[in-house]
Protein backbone atom coordinates (compact mmCIF):
# COMPACT_ATOMS: atom_id res chain seq x y z
CA UNK A 1 0.00 0.00 0.00
CA UNK A 2 1.36 3.42 -0.97
CA UNK A 3 0.92 5.94 1.84
CA UNK A 4 0.49 9.71 1.71
CA UNK A 5 4.09 10.44 2.72
CA UNK A 6 5.42 8.35 -0.19
CA UNK A 7 3.18 10.21 -2.62
CA UNK A 8 4.37 13.56 -1.28
CA UNK A 9 8.00 12.42 -1.45
CA UNK A 10 7.59 11.43 -5.10
CA UNK A 11 5.94 14.75 -5.92
CA UNK A 12 8.86 16.56 -4.29
CA UNK A 13 11.33 14.52 -6.34
CA UNK A 14 9.54 15.52 -9.54
CA UNK A 15 9.08 19.16 -8.58
CA UNK A 16 12.43 19.94 -6.98
CA UNK A 17 14.94 17.21 -7.83
CA UNK A 18 14.55 16.79 -11.60
CA UNK A 19 13.03 13.30 -11.44
CA UNK A 20 11.69 12.43 -14.87
CA UNK A 21 10.94 9.60 -17.23
CA UNK A 22 13.79 10.00 -19.66
CA UNK A 23 12.15 8.04 -22.45
CA UNK A 24 9.18 6.03 -23.60
CA UNK A 25 10.54 3.76 -26.32
CA UNK A 26 8.36 1.64 -28.57
CA UNK A 27 10.07 -1.44 -29.96
CA UNK A 28 8.82 -2.55 -33.37
CA UNK A 29 9.72 -5.78 -35.17
CA UNK A 30 10.48 -5.36 -38.87
CA UNK A 31 10.75 -9.04 -39.78
CA UNK A 32 7.40 -9.00 -41.56
CA UNK A 33 8.77 -6.30 -43.90
CA UNK A 34 11.41 -8.59 -45.46
CA UNK A 35 11.61 -8.68 -49.25
CA UNK A 36 14.41 -8.95 -51.82
CA UNK A 37 13.33 -5.65 -53.41
CA UNK A 38 15.10 -2.87 -51.50
CA UNK A 39 12.67 -0.15 -52.59
CA UNK A 40 9.73 -2.26 -51.38
CA UNK A 41 11.61 -2.99 -48.18
CA UNK A 42 12.14 0.70 -47.51
CA UNK A 43 8.45 1.41 -48.10
CA UNK A 44 7.30 -1.47 -45.92
CA UNK A 45 9.56 -0.31 -43.11
CA UNK A 46 8.16 3.21 -43.36
CA UNK A 47 4.58 1.94 -43.38
CA UNK A 48 5.13 -0.46 -40.48
CA UNK A 49 6.67 2.19 -38.20
CA UNK A 50 4.20 4.94 -39.04
CA UNK A 51 1.29 2.58 -38.40
CA UNK A 52 2.58 1.06 -35.16
CA UNK A 53 3.93 4.26 -33.60
CA UNK A 54 1.27 6.63 -34.92
CA UNK A 55 -0.04 7.50 -31.45
CA UNK A 56 3.18 7.14 -29.43
CA UNK A 57 4.01 10.82 -29.01
CA UNK A 58 0.42 11.88 -28.39
CA UNK A 59 0.04 9.16 -25.75
CA UNK A 60 3.26 10.20 -24.04
CA UNK A 61 2.08 13.79 -23.88
CA UNK A 62 -1.29 12.73 -22.45
CA UNK A 63 0.34 10.62 -19.73
CA UNK A 64 2.66 13.48 -18.89
CA UNK A 65 -0.31 15.80 -18.50
CA UNK A 66 -2.54 13.33 -16.64
CA UNK A 67 0.06 12.15 -14.11
CA UNK A 68 2.27 15.21 -13.84
CA UNK A 69 5.40 13.20 -14.63
CA UNK A 70 7.84 14.82 -17.09
CA UNK A 71 8.57 12.54 -20.08
CA UNK A 72 11.61 13.94 -21.82
CA UNK A 73 11.80 11.81 -25.00
CA UNK A 74 9.66 9.57 -27.13
CA UNK A 75 11.63 7.08 -29.21
CA UNK A 76 11.32 4.07 -31.49
CA UNK A 77 13.66 1.07 -31.65
CA UNK A 78 13.46 -1.49 -34.43
CA UNK A 79 14.83 -4.89 -35.41
CA UNK A 80 18.59 -4.71 -36.13
CA UNK A 81 18.54 -3.53 -39.73
CA UNK A 82 21.28 -5.88 -40.94
CA UNK A 83 19.05 -8.86 -40.09
CA UNK A 84 16.46 -7.84 -42.68
CA UNK A 85 18.77 -6.46 -45.38
CA UNK A 86 20.26 -9.60 -46.85
CA UNK A 87 19.51 -8.58 -50.44
CA UNK A 88 20.01 -4.83 -49.97
CA UNK A 89 22.96 -3.35 -51.87
CA UNK A 90 22.31 0.26 -50.83
CA UNK A 91 21.77 0.30 -47.05
CA UNK A 92 21.50 4.09 -46.91
CA UNK A 93 18.07 3.78 -48.59
CA UNK A 94 16.92 1.87 -45.51
CA UNK A 95 18.58 4.38 -43.19
CA UNK A 96 16.68 7.22 -44.83
CA UNK A 97 13.40 5.29 -44.67
CA UNK A 98 13.90 4.78 -40.93
CA UNK A 99 14.74 8.44 -40.41
CA UNK A 100 11.75 9.57 -42.45
CA UNK A 101 9.40 7.27 -40.53
CA UNK A 102 10.69 8.56 -37.20
CA UNK A 103 10.12 12.13 -38.26
CA UNK A 104 6.60 11.33 -39.47
CA UNK A 105 5.53 9.94 -36.09
CA UNK A 106 7.33 12.77 -34.30
CA UNK A 107 9.81 10.85 -32.13
CA UNK A 108 13.07 12.36 -30.93
CA UNK A 109 15.23 9.43 -32.09
CA UNK A 110 14.87 6.11 -33.87
CA UNK A 111 17.36 3.32 -33.16
CA UNK A 112 18.13 0.03 -34.82
CA UNK A 113 20.49 0.75 -37.71
CA UNK A 114 22.37 -2.09 -36.14
CA UNK A 115 24.56 -5.11 -36.85
CA UNK A 116 25.20 -7.99 -34.44
CA UNK A 117 28.66 -9.24 -35.41
CA UNK A 118 30.19 -10.60 -32.22
CA UNK A 119 31.22 -13.85 -33.93
CA UNK A 120 31.22 -13.12 -37.64
CA UNK A 121 29.85 -10.88 -40.37
CA UNK A 122 27.46 -11.49 -43.22
CA UNK A 123 27.59 -9.43 -46.38
CA UNK A 124 24.66 -7.40 -45.06
CA UNK A 125 26.52 -6.72 -41.83
CA UNK A 126 29.59 -5.49 -43.68
CA UNK A 127 27.58 -3.26 -45.97
CA UNK A 128 25.70 -1.73 -43.04
CA UNK A 129 28.86 -0.98 -41.03
CA UNK A 130 30.60 0.49 -44.08
CA UNK A 131 27.54 2.69 -44.71
CA UNK A 132 27.34 4.15 -41.18
CA UNK A 133 29.29 7.36 -41.92
CA UNK A 134 27.10 8.19 -44.90
CA UNK A 135 23.86 7.01 -43.27
CA UNK A 136 24.27 9.01 -40.06
CA UNK A 137 25.63 12.13 -41.73
CA UNK A 138 22.68 12.24 -44.15
CA UNK A 139 19.94 11.62 -41.57
CA UNK A 140 18.86 13.57 -38.50
CA UNK A 141 17.32 11.34 -35.83
CA UNK A 142 18.59 7.90 -36.83
CA UNK A 143 20.91 6.11 -34.37
CA UNK A 144 23.20 3.19 -35.07
CA UNK A 145 24.95 0.48 -33.06
CA UNK A 146 27.20 -2.50 -33.65
CA UNK A 147 27.71 -5.37 -31.21
CA UNK A 148 31.32 -6.50 -31.73
CA UNK A 149 31.77 -8.85 -28.78
CA UNK A 150 30.09 -11.11 -26.28
CA UNK A 151 31.18 -13.28 -23.40
CA UNK A 152 29.93 -16.29 -25.34
CA UNK A 153 31.69 -15.49 -28.63
CA UNK A 154 34.73 -13.37 -27.78
CA UNK A 155 35.74 -10.19 -29.62
CA UNK A 156 35.43 -9.84 -33.39
CA UNK A 157 38.54 -7.78 -34.05
CA UNK A 158 37.74 -7.39 -37.76
CA UNK A 159 34.51 -5.67 -36.75
CA UNK A 160 36.36 -3.61 -34.13
CA UNK A 161 38.70 -2.32 -36.86
CA UNK A 162 35.79 -1.47 -39.13
CA UNK A 163 34.00 0.40 -36.35
CA UNK A 164 37.09 2.49 -35.57
CA UNK A 165 37.28 3.52 -39.21
CA UNK A 166 33.54 4.25 -39.25
CA UNK A 167 33.83 6.56 -36.22
CA UNK A 168 36.72 8.44 -37.83
CA UNK A 169 34.92 8.84 -41.16
CA UNK A 170 31.68 9.88 -39.48
CA UNK A 171 33.47 12.59 -37.53
CA UNK A 172 34.90 13.99 -40.76
CA UNK A 173 31.52 13.89 -42.49
CA UNK A 174 30.02 15.95 -39.64
CA UNK A 175 33.06 18.21 -39.23
CA UNK A 176 30.90 21.32 -39.41
CA UNK A 177 29.14 20.12 -36.21
CA UNK A 178 32.25 19.13 -34.25
CA UNK A 179 31.78 15.48 -35.23
CA UNK A 180 28.26 15.35 -33.78
CA UNK A 181 27.33 12.39 -35.98
CA UNK A 182 29.45 10.19 -33.70
CA UNK A 183 27.01 10.89 -30.86
CA UNK A 184 24.49 8.76 -32.77
CA UNK A 185 26.76 5.70 -33.02
CA UNK A 186 27.71 3.28 -30.25
CA UNK A 187 29.82 0.10 -30.30
CA UNK A 188 28.79 -2.62 -27.82
CA UNK A 189 29.94 -5.77 -26.13
CA UNK A 190 27.13 -7.93 -24.75
CA UNK A 191 24.43 -5.63 -26.13
CA UNK A 192 20.97 -6.20 -24.66
CA UNK A 193 17.84 -6.59 -26.77
CA UNK A 194 15.53 -4.32 -24.74
CA UNK A 195 17.57 -1.16 -24.12
CA UNK A 196 15.31 1.93 -24.40
CA UNK A 197 18.19 4.44 -24.34
CA UNK A 198 19.85 5.93 -27.40
CA UNK A 199 22.10 5.70 -29.26
CA UNK A 200 22.20 1.95 -28.64
CA UNK A 201 18.52 1.03 -28.65
CA UNK A 202 17.36 -1.77 -30.92
CA UNK A 203 14.51 -4.29 -30.73
CA UNK A 204 16.24 -7.64 -30.52
CA UNK A 205 15.39 -10.78 -32.50
CA UNK A 206 14.20 -12.44 -29.30
CA UNK A 207 11.42 -9.87 -28.87
CA UNK A 208 7.82 -10.09 -30.09
CA UNK A 209 5.98 -7.94 -32.63
CA UNK A 210 6.16 -4.82 -30.46
CA UNK A 211 6.61 -3.60 -26.89
CA UNK A 212 6.76 -0.36 -24.98
CA UNK A 213 9.57 0.23 -22.50
CA UNK A 214 10.49 3.09 -20.22
CA UNK A 215 13.82 4.49 -19.08
CA UNK A 216 13.78 6.49 -15.85
CA UNK A 217 16.28 8.93 -14.42
CA UNK A 218 16.69 10.79 -11.13
CA UNK A 219 20.32 11.47 -10.13
CA UNK A 220 19.15 14.65 -8.44
CA UNK A 221 16.76 12.73 -6.20
CA UNK A 222 19.53 10.34 -5.12
CA UNK A 223 21.93 13.23 -4.45
CA UNK A 224 19.33 14.98 -2.29
CA UNK A 225 18.58 11.81 -0.32
CA UNK A 226 22.28 11.31 0.44
CA UNK A 227 22.52 14.80 1.90
CA UNK A 228 20.46 13.48 4.83
CA UNK A 229 23.03 10.77 5.64
CA UNK A 230 26.15 12.87 5.18
CA UNK A 231 29.07 11.42 7.17
CA UNK A 232 27.23 8.21 8.08
CA UNK A 233 28.57 4.69 7.27
CA UNK A 234 28.26 3.22 3.79
CA UNK A 235 25.66 0.69 4.98
CA UNK A 236 23.26 3.59 5.46
CA UNK A 237 24.34 5.19 2.19
CA UNK A 238 23.43 1.98 0.34
CA UNK A 239 20.08 1.66 2.10
CA UNK A 240 19.23 5.28 1.30
CA UNK A 241 20.02 4.80 -2.38
CA UNK A 242 17.96 1.59 -2.48
CA UNK A 243 14.89 3.31 -1.04
CA UNK A 244 15.23 6.22 -3.44
CA UNK A 245 15.75 3.94 -6.44
CA UNK A 246 12.58 2.06 -5.46
CA UNK A 247 10.52 5.25 -5.58
CA UNK A 248 12.08 6.35 -8.87
CA UNK A 249 11.39 2.98 -10.47
CA UNK A 250 7.78 2.93 -9.28
CA UNK A 251 7.20 6.07 -11.30
CA UNK A 252 8.66 4.34 -14.35
CA UNK A 253 6.52 1.27 -13.76
CA UNK A 254 3.38 3.41 -13.55
CA UNK A 255 4.16 5.23 -16.80
CA UNK A 256 5.15 2.02 -18.63
CA UNK A 257 1.96 0.20 -17.62
CA UNK A 258 -0.20 3.16 -18.58
CA UNK A 259 1.54 3.58 -21.93
CA UNK A 260 1.12 -0.12 -22.62
CA UNK A 261 -2.60 0.04 -21.85
CA UNK A 262 -3.29 3.17 -23.88
CA UNK A 263 -1.25 2.06 -26.90
CA UNK A 264 -2.49 -1.55 -26.70
CA UNK A 265 1.13 -2.72 -26.95
CA UNK A 266 2.77 -5.22 -24.55
CA UNK A 267 4.75 -3.81 -21.63
CA UNK A 268 8.44 -4.51 -22.19
CA UNK A 269 10.71 -3.39 -19.35
CA UNK A 270 11.64 -0.53 -17.08
CA UNK A 271 15.28 0.48 -17.36
CA UNK A 272 16.12 1.94 -13.97
CA UNK A 273 19.38 3.61 -15.01
CA UNK A 274 20.34 6.93 -13.47
CA UNK A 275 20.65 8.97 -16.66
CA UNK A 276 22.18 12.41 -16.03
CA UNK A 277 21.82 15.64 -18.00
CA UNK A 278 24.00 18.76 -18.30
CA UNK A 279 21.57 20.60 -16.01
CA UNK A 280 22.77 21.58 -12.55
CA UNK A 281 21.35 19.18 -9.93
CA UNK A 282 21.09 16.20 -12.28
CA UNK A 283 24.55 14.62 -12.05
CA UNK A 284 25.84 11.14 -11.22
CA UNK A 285 29.25 12.68 -10.51
CA UNK A 286 27.71 14.84 -7.80
CA UNK A 287 26.27 11.73 -6.15
CA UNK A 288 29.78 10.29 -5.91
CA UNK A 289 31.07 13.56 -4.51
CA UNK A 290 28.26 13.57 -1.93
CA UNK A 291 29.72 10.28 -0.65
CA UNK A 292 32.86 12.15 0.35
CA UNK A 293 35.00 12.58 -2.76
CA UNK A 294 36.38 16.07 -3.34
CA UNK A 295 36.07 15.57 -7.10
CA UNK A 296 34.72 12.71 -9.21
CA UNK A 297 37.66 10.82 -10.66
CA UNK A 298 39.86 10.95 -7.62
CA UNK A 299 40.85 7.79 -5.74
CA UNK A 300 37.75 6.08 -4.40
CA UNK A 301 35.55 7.00 -7.36
CA UNK A 302 35.38 3.44 -8.68
CA UNK A 303 34.36 2.08 -5.27
CA UNK A 304 31.72 4.78 -4.86
CA UNK A 305 30.31 4.08 -8.32
CA UNK A 306 30.21 0.33 -7.61
CA UNK A 307 28.15 0.97 -4.48
CA UNK A 308 25.81 3.30 -6.35
CA UNK A 309 25.29 0.93 -9.27
CA UNK A 310 24.57 -2.04 -7.03
CA UNK A 311 22.22 -0.17 -4.69
CA UNK A 312 20.25 1.27 -7.61
CA UNK A 313 19.69 -2.22 -9.00
CA UNK A 314 18.75 -3.71 -5.62
CA UNK A 315 16.24 -0.97 -4.91
CA UNK A 316 14.79 -0.75 -8.39
CA UNK A 317 14.32 -4.43 -9.11
CA UNK A 318 11.66 -4.71 -6.39
CA UNK A 319 9.65 -1.84 -7.87
CA UNK A 320 8.92 -3.27 -11.31
CA UNK A 321 7.57 -6.54 -12.64
CA UNK A 322 10.05 -6.42 -15.53
CA UNK A 323 13.41 -4.70 -15.11
CA UNK A 324 15.76 -4.80 -18.09
CA UNK A 325 17.78 -2.69 -20.45
CA UNK A 326 21.03 -1.45 -18.95
CA UNK A 327 19.82 -0.52 -15.43
CA UNK A 328 22.36 1.09 -13.13
CA UNK A 329 24.28 4.36 -13.36
CA UNK A 330 25.43 6.03 -16.57
CA UNK A 331 28.62 8.09 -16.73
CA UNK A 332 28.42 9.95 -20.07
CA UNK A 333 31.09 12.63 -19.98
CA UNK A 334 29.36 15.39 -21.95
CA UNK A 335 25.87 14.74 -20.53
CA UNK A 336 26.75 15.10 -16.84
CA UNK A 337 27.70 18.53 -15.52
CA UNK A 338 29.74 17.03 -12.68
CA UNK A 339 31.67 14.78 -15.07
CA UNK A 340 32.27 17.73 -17.39
CA UNK A 341 33.78 19.84 -14.61
CA UNK A 342 35.84 16.93 -13.28
CA UNK A 343 37.36 16.30 -16.71
CA UNK A 344 37.96 20.01 -17.31
CA UNK A 345 39.83 20.24 -14.00
CA UNK A 346 41.94 17.16 -14.72
CA UNK A 347 40.37 14.84 -12.14
CA UNK A 348 38.94 12.53 -14.81
CA UNK A 349 41.04 11.03 -17.59
CA UNK A 350 40.29 8.34 -20.15
CA UNK A 351 42.05 5.64 -18.13
CA UNK A 352 40.06 6.46 -14.97
CA UNK A 353 36.83 6.49 -16.93
CA UNK A 354 37.72 3.08 -18.33
CA UNK A 355 38.30 1.75 -14.80
CA UNK A 356 34.94 3.12 -13.68
CA UNK A 357 33.18 1.35 -16.57
CA UNK A 358 34.06 -1.96 -14.91
CA UNK A 359 31.37 -1.27 -12.31
CA UNK A 360 28.81 1.02 -14.01
CA UNK A 361 25.94 0.43 -16.42
CA UNK A 362 27.66 0.79 -19.76
CA UNK A 363 31.00 2.24 -20.79
CA UNK A 364 32.98 5.09 -22.32
CA UNK A 365 30.15 7.37 -23.31
CA UNK A 366 30.13 10.74 -25.12
CA UNK A 367 33.85 11.36 -24.75
CA UNK A 368 35.51 13.95 -26.97
CA UNK A 369 39.09 13.23 -28.03
CA UNK A 370 41.44 15.13 -30.37
CA UNK A 371 40.37 15.21 -34.00
CA UNK A 372 43.68 13.75 -35.18
CA UNK A 373 43.17 10.57 -33.14
CA UNK A 374 43.76 7.68 -35.56
CA UNK A 375 41.15 5.10 -36.49
CA UNK A 376 43.44 2.42 -35.04
CA UNK A 377 43.56 4.16 -31.66
CA UNK A 378 39.77 4.45 -31.67
CA UNK A 379 39.54 0.73 -32.48
CA UNK A 380 41.96 -0.10 -29.67
CA UNK A 381 39.85 1.87 -27.19
CA UNK A 382 36.81 -0.09 -28.39
CA UNK A 383 38.73 -3.36 -27.97
CA UNK A 384 39.76 -2.48 -24.40
CA UNK A 385 36.19 -1.68 -23.44
CA UNK A 386 34.88 -4.82 -25.15
CA UNK A 387 37.39 -6.89 -23.16
CA UNK A 388 36.02 -5.47 -19.91
CA UNK A 389 32.51 -6.50 -20.95
CA UNK A 390 33.49 -9.93 -22.19
CA UNK A 391 35.54 -10.93 -19.16
CA UNK A 392 33.05 -9.51 -16.64
CA UNK A 393 29.91 -10.75 -18.44
CA UNK A 394 28.41 -7.28 -18.58
CA UNK A 395 27.34 -4.80 -21.21
CA UNK A 396 29.98 -2.26 -22.15
CA UNK A 397 30.02 0.31 -24.92
CA UNK A 398 31.99 3.09 -26.55
CA UNK A 399 30.60 6.35 -27.90
CA UNK A 400 33.64 8.40 -28.83
CA UNK A 401 33.80 11.74 -30.69
CA UNK A 402 37.13 12.53 -32.37
CA UNK A 403 36.31 16.23 -32.77
CA UNK A 404 37.73 17.47 -36.11
CA UNK A 405 40.21 20.30 -35.73
CA UNK A 406 40.08 20.17 -31.91
CA UNK A 407 42.96 19.52 -29.54
CA UNK A 408 43.30 18.72 -25.85
CA UNK A 409 41.92 21.61 -23.82
CA UNK A 410 39.41 22.70 -26.46
CA UNK A 411 35.70 22.11 -25.92
CA UNK A 412 32.94 20.82 -28.16
CA UNK A 413 29.34 21.98 -27.95
CA UNK A 414 26.57 19.49 -28.73
CA UNK A 415 23.56 21.23 -27.19
CA UNK A 416 20.43 19.92 -25.49
CA UNK A 417 20.73 16.71 -23.50
CA UNK A 418 24.11 16.03 -25.17
CA UNK A 419 25.70 19.02 -23.43
CA UNK A 420 29.33 19.95 -24.00
CA UNK A 421 32.65 18.26 -23.33
CA UNK A 422 36.30 19.14 -22.89
CA UNK A 423 38.60 17.36 -25.33
CA UNK A 424 40.68 14.90 -23.31
CA UNK A 425 43.91 13.19 -24.34
CA UNK A 426 44.49 9.66 -25.61
CA UNK A 427 47.78 7.81 -25.33
CA UNK A 428 50.28 8.95 -28.00
CA UNK A 429 51.66 5.47 -28.73
CA UNK A 430 50.40 3.45 -31.70
CA UNK A 431 48.11 0.40 -31.58
CA UNK A 432 48.08 0.03 -35.37
CA UNK A 433 49.88 -3.34 -35.55
CA UNK A 434 47.61 -4.72 -32.83
CA UNK A 435 44.45 -3.77 -34.73
CA UNK A 436 45.89 -4.94 -38.07
CA UNK A 437 46.01 -8.55 -36.85
CA UNK A 438 42.22 -8.91 -37.14
CA UNK A 439 40.58 -12.25 -36.44
CA UNK A 440 38.78 -13.05 -33.22
CA UNK A 441 39.91 -12.88 -29.61
CA UNK A 442 38.54 -16.15 -28.20
CA UNK A 443 35.77 -16.27 -25.62
CA UNK A 444 36.98 -16.52 -22.01
CA UNK A 445 36.76 -19.69 -19.99
CA UNK A 446 33.80 -18.35 -18.01
CA UNK A 447 31.72 -18.51 -21.20
CA UNK A 448 31.51 -22.31 -20.90
CA UNK A 449 28.44 -22.62 -18.71
CA UNK A 450 26.43 -25.44 -20.32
Amino acid sequence: MINTSEIMETLRMIDQEKLDVRTITMGISLFECVTDDEDKLAQRIYDRITTQAEHLCKTGEEIERDFGVPIVNKRVAVTPAALIMGAVKHPVKIAKALDRAGKTVGVDFIGGYTALVQKGMTGADRRLIESIPEALSETDILCSSVNVASTRAGINMDAVGMCGRAVKALAEKTRDRDGLGCAKFVVFANAVEDNPFMAGAFFGPGEGDSAVSVGVSGPGAVKRALEDVRGLPFDQVAETIKRTAFRITRVGQLVAREASRRLNVPFGIVDLSLAPTPAVGDSVAHILEEMGLEKCGTHGSTAALALLNDAVKKGGVMASSHVGGLSGAFIPLSEDIGMIHAAAEGALCLDKLEAMTCVCSVGLDMIAVPGDTSAETISAIIADEAAIGVINTKTTAVRLIPAPGKQVGDRVEFGGLLGWAPVIPVHPFSSADFIARGGRIPAPLNSLKN
